[in-house]
């Protein structure tokens, strides 16, 4: 991980850019009632509204205080919405007036409000949010007893917990104003009676309101108000790349490592960021010495990290060539303002070798406090002797291969000493050096250059046949060529070492790309379960699980493999994740007998699911440097879980409104189509009065046929929108359903000849009779309707290849083109200036619904020979009736 200080930090991009199109948030926060935070909020609306801001006022809750009452004169008072709850009536802000009025700031009291149980939103909060996502600006207040992560502070000293809370993610991006009174002062308003009415006084001095109280509540609201600052900047300086640590508010960070005595760093990082209400992270820096780590060690650190996982850090392991490379980068990037270190014990021949790790960090972090705490007494929670790993001295063949290269090379030298002098038979020996070092690493590069001193001396340097050197300059060249294996083995080991930094952090960036890649290719959240269990089982090679809760207790959503069962000490364990959000299970600090360690999948809005881990050999589930992938991957799991619920809810929200659009359109074309019919049947039941004649009975008759086809129509499209369709299939003749369709619409076709062309060969169809004739019964009167005056109706039916095709043709003004499947729209009609009739839009949406659910297909286009439109059903092979099934 480098700094990246000259180029701005993408996120903080992505989060302005998220902003632009949002109104702005202002919150006026206060330590408790009564502190003026309402009366501070309209002063500064009135200023707003001087200055030629579009102001008005969405609620506003005054308590009966004449100050704040007076306030409110001058401002558009958007009227509240009543409600009517439990024989009850209730008045709630009216946010659908707001989003009509489209105010440019819009003032709304009590954020933490619970709406009505009648309204949109649950709280009132959601309703700011929507107002912000419309663009508009909001003014509103909130206490500081009433965000959501202080909840449990404030009920600890002063005893009452209240139950209306505020996100904190609301407060990330607002801006935040602290209207502050002192405690004594506050006391005195409230025996004034200018905040509750005597008796409520009286009981809240004894107890919320006492000066103890009032102090620590007043000091929770300036830091909350501080860190809200803090964040807000620290996004402002990432996003423009400016240099710095712009201290506005702590930023800790506690350096891991396996040796013992690390988690009471932790625990004194968790001391010191209490202290300063601060954020902190543990962080581990992954260097080339990391892979020599054994078992024990890797443990002592998975515990270490686990324990300051639990406690509220962020955790993270960073690759670097050196702990001291990775530390300055990491406070760089992180603009920490204080750094938590510990101190081994050292020799004083190794600092005066190696140097101080501590001094150097103290020098390369200018403007951290560096908190250094001595390791020497901590207690190791394990094997606190580190072990020689096996292996390390690399593996005999790479020394095999470096004694054949220095042979092949001493047989190659002898063969051409009569040609050359000693000093090119010496270069020759560079070869070897050089291969072995960048083949084998360091130690095999030493052992192929001393094995090359020691040829070249024995074999070429006179007395032959001995280790002797004669003449001192010979001694120059077996120095040099120590020299380089020595050079050219620590370069090669370096490049190796940064190869398998980088590779490591590849693996992991190309884990969580490909984890990414399958959650948003998943949409259902069943399927997300699944995909979410497959992959950390596949890349961390474990057994997983996922479960939710429900009121039967935690529920197995998913599981890799599908067996996988249960025990009760697994299902507690869930159990308490799901509820208390933290870590339970194998390797944790709770329910330990558990052969599963699991993860919360964490929200907002608390743990969404659970996510077990075991292995089959019943070791730990994860190692200390996967500790911090698998955190990614269960954030990016979370934020993939509540994206589908919020796509589901989303769903259900549009149903609604398709199901509200459909509603209206229909009231709108019943209050139309329906007149039409009634006025001629009302009309001819009038002249009937007179006299009856046998033209206006058939146009009572005809025009009541009309109608009742037109309310069958809307009876049978309510069928097809709710699924209630039942089939009934047969096998029916398409000749006499034809016939009986052409009978049924006789008047809708007056006036038109019908071209019948049906072959007689056609085999029978299964569809159901009911159904299939309704299908005919609005096909043909469409083309009655909008074919020309006089003009025949063909109805054709033929064999072709695969399936089975009936059409309508009519001569009429045909489709616009591009537009043909538009016709088929539940209540769209194509209007022009050459149509003179003009349906509901629900004869051919009924024609599609019905065929679809028979499993036929209908489409509509223009007929290619003359003028006029084609209507064709398609009847699959499936649904054609052979001999054999009619016998």
């Amino acid at each position: 991980m480098s700094a990246s200080e000259d180029r701005p930090d993408p996120d903080a991009l992505l989060r302005q850019a998220a902003q632009e199109a949002r109104g702005k948030l202002k919150v006026f926060l206060g330590a408790a009632p009564g502190v003026g935070k309402t009366y501070e909020m309209l002063i500064e609306g009135a200023a707003r509204q001087r200055a030629g801001v579009d102001v008005v006022i969405g609620i506003v809750e005054t308590h009966g205080r004449i100050e704040t009452e007076a306030l409110i004169a001058g401002h558009e008072v958007i009227p509240r919405r009543l409600l009517d709850y439990q024989g009850r009536k209730l008045s709630e802000m009216d946010l659908d007036a707001i989003l009509a009025r489209r105010p440019q700031l819009v003032l709304v009291d009590e954020l933490a409000h619970s709406n009505a149980p009648e309204g949109r939103h649950p709280k009132r909060y959601q309703d700011v949010e929507e107002l912000l996502a419309a663009g508009i600006d909001v003014f509103s207040t909130i206490n500081v007893q009433h965000i959501e992560s202080l909840n449990d502070v404030v009920a600890s000293f002063t005893r009452v917990r209240v139950r209306e809370t505020v996100p904190d993610r609301i407060l990330e991006s607002a801006e935040i104003e602290v209207v502050d009174i002192p405690p004594d002062e506050l006391i005195e308003r409230l025996k004034d009676g200018k905040v509750y009415v005597p008796d409520e006084a009286t009981r809240a001095l004894a107890h919320f309101f006492s000066k103890s109280n009032l102090s620590a509540l007043r000091e929770l609201a300036l830091r909350r108000a501080a860190q809200a600052v803090d964040a807000q900047m620290l996004d402002y300086v990432r996003t423009h790349a400016l240099a710095g640590n712009w201290a506005g508010g702590e930023r800790i960070v506690v350096a891991v490592s396996e040796l013992p005595g690390a988690d009471g760093l932790v625990r004194a990082a968790k001391r010191i960021a209490d202290g300063a209400r601060a954020p902190w992270t543990a962080v581990h820096v992954e260097t080339p010495r990391t892979r020599m780590l054994g078992e024990a060690e890797r443990q002592q650190l998975a515990a270490t990290m686990n324990l300051a996982s639990q406690l509220g850090a962020t955790v993270t392991t960073i690759p670097a060539m050196s702990v001291l490379e990775g530390l300055t980068a990491f406070a760089t990037e992180a603009r920490a303002t204080q750094l938590v270190v510990g101190k081994s014990v050292r020799s004083r021949l190794f600092e005066l070798r190696h140097g101080s790790v501590v001094d150097r960090l103290v020098r390369g972090t200018p403007g951290v406090a560096v908190h250094v705490l001595p390791m020497e007494h901590a207690t190791p929670t394990g094997q606190a002797v580190r072990k020689p790993v096996a292996g390390s001295w690399g593996r005999r063949s790479d020394y095999l291969w470096s004694a054949l290269m220095v042979a092949a090379v001493t047989a190659f030298g002898t063969g051409l000493s009569h040609i050359l002098n000693l000093g090119n038979l010496a270069l020759l020996y560079l070869l070897p050096v050089m291969v072995a070092a960048s083949m084998f690493g360091l130690r095999a590069g030493l052992f192929a250059g001393l094995a090359s001193s020691l040829a070249y001396n024995f074999f070429f340097l006179p007395p032959t046949g001995t280790l002797t050197v004669n003449n001192p300059e010979n001694v120059i060249t077996i120095i040099v060529l120590l020299g380089v294996a020595f050079v050219t083995s620590q370069f090669a080991s370096r490049a190796r070492a940064q190869a398998d930094v980088a590779s490591s952090s590849a693996r992991a960036n190309a884990a969580l790309a490909g984890f990414l890649g399958q959650l948003t290719q998943t949409a259902s959240e069943e399927e997300l379960a699944q995909a979410i269990c497959g992959e950390i089982g596949r890349i961390f090679d474990v057994r997983t699980v996922l479960l939710v809760a429900s009121p039967d207790g935690p529920q197995v959503r998913a599981a890799n493999p599908a067996e996988d069962r249960l025990d009760t000490i697994e299902r507690a364990a869930a159990s308490w994740v799901l509820e208390r959000g933290t870590p339970a299970g194998r390797g944790s600090d709770t329910l330990t007998a558990s052969d599963w360690l699991f993860y919360p999948l964490r929200s907002a809005s608390g743990a969404l699911a659970a996510v077990g881990l075991s292995r089959d050999d019943g070791s730990e589930p994860v190692q200390s440097d996967q500790l911090p992938l698998l955190m990614n991957l269960l954030d990016q799991a979370a934020l993939a879980i509540e994206r589908a619920r919020l796509t589901e809810e989303m769903q259900g929200v549009a149903q609604l409104k398709e199901r509200d659009r459909l509603r209206a359109a229909l009231l709108s074309s019943v209050s139309h189509d329906l007149r039409t019919p009634l006025t001629a049947i009302l009309a001819a039941a009038a002249e009937l009065r007179q006299g009856a004649t046998p033209e206006l009975v058939d146009s009572i008759e005809a025009e009541a046929e009309r109608l009742n086809r037109f309310v069958a129509n809307l009876l049978d499209m309510a069928r097809v929108e709710a699924g209630a369709l039942r089939l009934n299939a047969e096998a029916t003749d398409l000749a006499d359903a034809i016939a009986s369709a052409v009978h049924d619409t006789r008047r809708a076709l007056d006036g038109h000849g019908i071209d019948l062309r049906v072959a007689a060969d056609l085999p029978l169809v299964r569809v159901d009779p009911q159904l299939f004739h309704h299908v005919l019964i609005n096909l043909l009167d469409n083309a009655g309707r909008y074919a020309d005056p006089g003009t025949p109706i063909t109805i054709q039916a033929e064999r072709v290849p695969g399936s089975l095709a009936l059409a309508v043709l009519d001569q009429g003004p045909g489709l616009p083109l591009g537009r043909e499947r538009e016709v088929f729209e539940t209540f769209h009609r194509i209007e022009g200036s050459d149509r003179k009739q003009a349906g509901t839009g629900l004869g051919l949406a009924i024609v599609k619904g019905f065929a679809e659910a028979m499993g036929l297909t209908v489409d509509a286009a223009n007929r290619e020979e003359g003028g006029g439109a084609r209507f064709t059903i398609r009847f699959p092979e499936s649904a054609l009736v052979r001999e054999m099934e009619e016998e």
